[in-house]
């Protein structure tokens, strides 16, 4: 960046009267209340005035922070926002991107004697280091994130991406979930991780065609990956429990005979469908405890395929497991 346009590289003077746009630009746009792009987990966020010097000084004191100076009536920030915002997640945690508002919160641009946006700062060991104006193409500002925050050393940041990924997920946040998934196969093409975890998204999204597809592209010799193996189950268990009917009706069956393992067992496959997998492990559990024979073991058999779907190290497969071996060995 140019001293001529760094507007850090002034010796620290400060710019009395910084103009971000006409006025009439200004009255043409109604003011927005959010950054545009959604956050992503910890890595993406807004800030104020009032918490800049947490979310940015001292946070890059930990590492890099990229601060994103815009506004509402910007159109070039509008352009710049989701590449950005993509290039941090893909990332997978060497920076942190924080978007500032300027019509709200004037105060730090001013100090920063920013006279045009959008403007990218990037703060280390709380100074502002480096920084860009104007929307710059995504090879550009995967250069500039590679500059401040290191280069991608390959497989430790694709752990990181993809735990970003699992964050995002958890926040709810799909769509950058898929940006850190779709970032990682386009590094790691053979990563069955990133597969498998956007298979799980496309499956959850209700594109279980697009899902089985995008699991038959795994490599040979990784087609039978764990990973991939446990949104296969996951597909398969879904299937099944579409095709059984009402849970209330089987419900009912039950409290007319508890011992009617039919209506247990389907019960089972309809709650692990719902999210309610403690609740299938216990009526697994109950036939198996009851009667080992019943369907040749199949009540224990179905539980295993719970536990792959689920995934080895889940808390409740871990549970369930330490309950089917006081079961079979008590």
């Amino acid at each position: 960046m140019s001293d001529q346009s760094n507007p850090y590289a002034r010796g620290g003077g400060y710019a009395q009267n910084v103009h971000y746009g006409s006025a009439s630009a200004q009255a043409a746009q109604p003011p927005a209340q959010k950054a545009p792009g959604a956050p992503v987990g910890e890595l993406v966020k807004d800030t104020t005035t009032a918490t800049f010097a947490a979310d940015v000084i001292q946070e890059s004191r930990r590492q890099p922070v990229l601060v994103d100076f815009w506004a509402p009536w910007c159109g070039p920030c509008r352009q710049l926002a989701p590449a950005l915002e993509k290039a941090v997640r893909a990332a997978g945690g060497r920076v942190k991107l924080v978007k500032m508002n300027i019509d709200d919160h004037p105060a730090v641009a001013g100090q920063l004697g920013i006279q045009s946006i959008p403007a990218v700062i990037a703060f280390k060991n709380g100074q502002p280091v480096d920084g860009f104006m104007g929307a710059i193409p995504e090879s550009q500002i995967r250069d500039f994130i590679a500059k401040v925050g290191g280069k991608d050393d390959g497989a430790a940041h694709v752990a990181e991406a993809l735990a970003a990924a699992q964050q995002a997920r958890s926040a709810g946040d799909l769509q950058g979930a898929a940006d850190l998934y779709s970032a990682v196969l386009a590094q790691s093409p053979d990563s069955v991780e990133a597969l498998a975890g956007m298979a799980e998204l496309m499956f959850e999204t209700g594109n279980a065609d697009a899902a089985r597809h995008l699991l038959d592209q795994a490599p040979e010799g990784k087609k039978d990956a764990a990973p991939l193996a446990a949104v296969r189950a996951k597909i398969a268990l879904a299937e099944q429990a579409a095709a059984i009917g009402d849970p209330l009706a089987l419900e009912r069956r039950l409290v007319a005979n508890p011992k009617d393992h039919d209506a247990r067992f389907d019960l089972a496959m309809i709650q692990n469908a719902r999210g309610m997998r403690m609740e299938a492990a216990e009526n697994l559990l109950a036939i198996v405890k009851a009667d080992r024979t019943w369907r040749e073991d199949g009540a224990r058999a179905q539980l295993l395929k719970f536990f792959e779907a689920w995934g080895p190290t889940d808390e409740i497969t871990l549970a369930a497991r330490r309950k089917l071996s006081s079961v079979l060995f008590s």
